[in-house]
């Protein structure tokens, strides 16, 4: 079963030299409290489901997946962020566009692109799951990864997101890394907890666990807890499938794009040790 969560309550800026020899600092504006009930390695975990996450199951080592190429998709396409004086753009709906220059696609063109400069294989599927109709997207989301995979084989599945709207509009979590502010990102990995088949949910956790170890390592603060949920979110399809959400409403495109750099450089590294 799981246990009571423990709550973190961050402080406004802690700042740690990395392995990387950058300086990082966590510098959100009226933070949101850490909530994590397990901490494997440092990795912190907010733990939603029944069943225990233990060693086993979140050590990575029997690990074996192709890291070379990378699919990333967006189930919720339309994801936008708080505007800012280079990206402004023509809003329809809440912290929502169409406009592909300035949603959560434009976050995966610039992973896309700094991944390619790491020599990976990328496809990066920029369909419209959430548009015209919300309800359905991950429905619509799972036939596009479907038909991809027959193209393009990925163990590395990304649906990559910005956090949904939640009791504060204005949050945005936000890292310091060198001199560029980022906004945080986050995995949010599903199971079969909620009776789906999903056989392999504990080799994408283990994926989850080792980039987060490796961020930690590289550039502290960049990866808030990741949660684990019993929803599937189509992540039986992949061997190292997840969501990862980059920033919130809170913060501006300027700052998602900042993280990517970090993310692939995180990636290429787990892709070494792969």
């Amino acid at each position: 079963m799981t246990k009571e969560p423990v709550l973190m309550l961050p402080k406004q800026r802690m700042t740690k030299r990395t392995g990387t020899n950058v300086t990082t600092e966590v510098v959100t504006v009226n933070p949101l409290a850490d909530i994590y009930n397990r901490d494997y390695n440092g990795v912190k975990i907010k733990n939603e489901t029944d069943f225990e996450l233990t060693d086993d199951i979140l050590n990575y080592e029997s690990l074996n997946i192709n890291a070379n190429n990378v699919l990333i998709f967006h189930t919720h396409t339309c994801e936008s962020y708080t505007q800012s004086e280079k990206y402004f753009y023509e809003q329809t709906g809440s912290y929502r566009t169409t406009d592909l220059n300035y949603s959560v696609a434009r976050v995966g063109d610039e992973l896309e692109n700094y991944l390619k400069g790491f020599g990976f294989n990328v496809n990066h599927n920029k369909a419209y799951h959430d548009y015209p109709a919300y309800t359905g997207s991950y429905s619509r989301s799972l036939t596009t990864v479907q038909s991809e995979l027959n193209s393009f084989n990925s163990d590395i599945i990304i649906d990559l997101h910005r956090d949904a709207i939640g009791s504060k509009e204005s949050y945005a979590p936000l890292v310091k890394i060198g001199d560029d502010y980022c906004a945080q990102v986050m995995f949010v990995m599903g199971t079969n907890g909620g009776g789906l088949i999903h056989p392999n949910w504990d080799n994408n956790l283990k994926f989850a666990v080792k980039v987060q170890e490796k961020a930690n390592e590289m550039y502290s603060g960049l990866f808030k807890p990741m949660i684990v949920r019993n929803s599937r979110y189509n992540q039986h399809l992949g061997k190292a499938a997840c969501i990862i959400e980059v920033g919130a409403t809170g913060n501006t495109l300027d700052q998602a794009l900042n993280s990517m750099k970090y993310l692939a450089g995180v990636l290429n590294e787990v892709r070494g040790e792969s």
